[in-house]
């Protein structure tokens, strides 16, 4: 069991570095990635020479309480949000630093240099991630694609063929399917993934 488990983490950790050609700022094992907090300044007023402080409240999102039919439905909502925790940072990240790949490969001459350049991030980033990505669970790791399609509106396979060609996209989607996976599924907020954007949304929120 722990043979199969260390090679499905190896096989999503590839699927990841795939998504994750751009650079990522190193992180320690097991932590997510984090904003740094941001002090608040509160605005203030003055009436009949009271100091009134104001502060303005967060949105707070109210959705119908989900019933659940039996403890395993109950069981996946709560893997859900585990997963969704997981995940969330690192797809933020990527999606942003594929945003800032994309505008310097831009300014490279060539596709030669261009290659060159993916491949010194690729090293880098296997370097500082492959400890990390190797401790996702597959389920984790399928989240992190979905959040990542999520995020940029781009599914897995079309990414590491971007990046790393036809032939890379192929393999890796062949070796998805072994495990219930499909590279090519597109993130859908609104139907399929209904409950995951909830769970998100709640997340963002601070509501769970």
């Amino acid at each position: 069991m722990k043979i199969i488990d260390f090679v499905k983490s190896f096989l999503f950790c590839g699927l990841l570095i795939g998504l994750f050609l751009p650079n990522l700022y190193g992180q320690t094992k097991n932590q997510h990635p984090t904003t740094p907090k941001k002090q608040t300044i509160l605005e203030k007023i003055i009436e009949n020479g009271d100091t009134i402080y104001l502060a303005y409240l967060r949105e707070v999102y109210v959705f119908p309480k989900l019933k659940f039919k039996n403890k395993k439905q109950e069981k996946f909502y709560w893997r859900t949000v585990r997963d969704v925790k997981k995940a969330l940072p690192y797809a933020r990240i990527a999606s942003a630093e594929l945003t800032k790949l994309n505008k310097e490969l831009f300014l490279l001459p060539n596709d030669k240099e261009r290659k060159k350049y993916i491949t010194k991030v690729q090293k880098r980033l296997l370097s500082r991630y492959k400890k990390e990505l190797m401790g996702l669970t597959v389920n984790q790791g399928r989240m992190l694609m979905k959040l990542v399609d999520r995020e940029q509106g781009v599914n897995a396979y079309d990414i590491i063929k971007s990046y790393k060609g036809q032939f890379s996209a192929t393999f890796w989607n062949t070796i998805a399917h072994l495990f219930g996976s499909d590279l090519k599924s597109e993130y859908d907020g609104s139907d399929k993934d209904k409950i995951i954007e909830r769970v998100i949304i709640l997340v963002e929120n601070g509501q769970l």
